[in-house]
């Protein structure tokens, strides 16, 4: 999978906890039925052989769709199922020493919140991908910084990296991001915390196309 090609659409990142190994298998399912293109795993709980369960789960589900396997923070975890990458952080696993652990080939993210300089020392440090957010009030994160959609535009213009955008996004508020500079719209309860999820994460991939983005 060329890191180029996998790095754009919708990113759906699974719910904290409280799914069992099949729950959480079959709403993953519904999302990339959806046209979810990018999964991450985050699970902050310490029950490592779960986890490593869990995630060896996913990442199958996702090389049967074409979608991109991404851990949140584990550089362990990632290495152990050989993940396609994994998304650091401000307070999470120095890069270098991530990309030491898990080679050219893997895919690096990194939190950048609500500031450009973070995410130009990203691109430096070889990161394959920032995230900036929270774009609107959300409830997974309340407490996250405001970032406003200015800038996704100053961000698109100086740096050469694919942009994910995060926080409190749906399927009413997605496009505009999209034509600021969003590559990818990350959302957890956009999708998962909805009724029909296959539909609420199709409604989201369309926002690529409401956009007239080529990356949807």
């Amino acid at each position: 999978m060329e890191k180029a090609t996998s790095l754009s659409g919708l990113y759906v990142i699974t719910p904290a906890a409280g799914l069992t190994d099949k729950q959480l298998q079959d709403h993953v399912e519904w999302a990339l039925m959806g046209g979810a293109r990018i999964v991450q795993y985050r699970d902050k709980t310490l029950d490592f052989a779960r986890r490593l369960r869990q995630a060896q789960q996913l990442l199958d589900l996702c090389q049967q769709h074409g979608a991109t396997f991404i851990i949140n923070d584990d550089v362990e975890l990632a290495l152990a199922v050989r993940a396609h990458g994994v998304h650091l952080g401000g307070e999470d696993t120095p890069l270098s020493s991530a990309r030491q652990c898990l080679g050219s080939e893997a895919i690096i993210g990194a939190s950048c919140y609500n500031r450009l300089e973070l995410a130009i020392r990203a691109q430096q440090q070889g990161a394959d991908y920032v995230a900036f957010g929270r774009f609107f009030p959300s409830r997974t994160k309340p407490q996250a910084v405001p970032a406003d959609i200015a800038l996704l535009r100053q961000a698109k213009a100086q740096l050469h990296l694919p942009i994910v955008a995060i926080g409190g996004i749906t399927a009413q508020n997605g496009a505009q991001l999209i034509a600021a500079g969003a590559d990818m719209l990350a959302v957890v309860d956009a999708v998962f915390a909805q009724q029909d999820i296959v539909a609420a994460a199709r409604q989201l991939a369309d926002c690529f196309l409401q956009a007239d983005c080529p990356n949807g």
